[in-house]
């Protein structure tokens, strides 16, 4: 117990000490679902260097094991447990940019767990909102690299599946129609290993509802061209979309704003007006905690304008 108290009074001393560098408040939270947009305030200082400039005085219990995380490029000053709880706080705190700096350190890990966060923090910083053009589409096929390196070394890691699945379709957006089309075979394949590797994962589950609605609603000229390049293109139904939303609030309710949004979309698109009502009034009263619960909020309300 005491060791476990060490432990989390280190971590926190590091986050804190981190953190006063641009002078963030940092906050917690129990939401570790998948985005489409995080924002950050503030970042860490460039590379391992400059960390202790200007800095106030700290224990040198917390001295120590920081200077161990910074000094070394793979998992051996402090342990691999404690790293990562440290990431997952970051991340649960929004803190992109400083997450980033953090498991850029071990961009040349072998190890899975390291390798699809960085992944997904690389994603999560090419989406920020003022980001540039170029470097946006560089972090993009970085994620992909980091969360195709992880698959390779672990491929029972359902986290590896279910970003590499993500960061494939990104990069969809740079290579053309054809291959967005072609890599949306992959990436159900890789959604639902992810989800066999673990059925309790509600993100996994809701992407590929998101997956199944998005070809669900496919125009028909869409499918006409799709049926041209392909024999027989990726197909789906709402109801299809729809079991998938529901399963993932069932395994964990009322976990992400964007399922009760994608839940009242569903059931607006099968006609089924009181229903979709029920959940875009679930998804427009949902506290706002991130920039994409705001996008959230905002579509509800529109649709609920819609319903009348």
């Amino acid at each position: 117990m005491a060791g476990r108290i060490l432990s989390r009074c280190v971590n926190r001393t590091l986050l804190e000490f981190a953190s006063c560098n641009k002078g963030v408040r940092v906050r917690g939270t129990n939401r570790y679902h998948w985005t489409t947009l995080r924002r950050t305030a503030g970042a860490l200082s460039n590379g391992r260097a400059a960390f202790l400039l200007g800095l106030p005085a700290i224990s040198c219990l917390g001295y120590e094991a920081f200077r161990r995380v910074r000094s070394s490029a793979v998992v051996c000053a402090l342990e691999k447990e404690e790293i990562l709880e440290q990431a997952d706080y970051l991340y649960s705190c929004a803190d992109t940019e400083k997450l980033f700096q953090l498991l850029m350190q071990f961009k040349d890990s072998d190890d899975a767990e390291f390798l699809w966060r960085l992944a997904r923090a690389s994603r999560d910083l090419s989406l920020l909102p003022d980001m540039e053009a170029e470097r946006k589409k560089q972090l993009t096929f970085e994620a992909f690299e980091y969360a195709k390196k992880a698959l390779e070394k672990d491929d029972s890691c359902f986290a590896a599946h279910k970003w590499y699945a993500v960061c494939l379709s990104d990069i969809g957006d740079y290579e053309g129609v054809k291959v967005k089309i072609g890599n949306s075979y992959i990436i159900r394949e890789h959604l639902e290993k992810a989800i066999k590797l673990n059925p309790k994962d509600a993100t996994s589950i809701h992407i590929l509802g998101y997956w199944c609605f998005a070809f669900a609603e496919l125009p028909w000229y869409q499918r006409k061209v799709a049926a041209v390049i392909f024999s027989s293109p990726p197909t789906s139904t709402f109801e299809e979309a729809l079991e998938f939303f529901l399963k993932a609030e069932e395994v964990e309710p009322n976990f992400y704003s964007k399922n009760l949004l994608m839940l009242g979309k569903t059931y607006m698109a099968m006609k089924d007006q009181q229903k979709a009502q029920l959940w875009l009034t679930k998804a427009k009263e949902y506290p706002a905690h991130t920039v994409e619960d705001k996008e959230v909020h905002k579509e509800a309300v529109d649709l609920l304008k819609k319903l009348g």
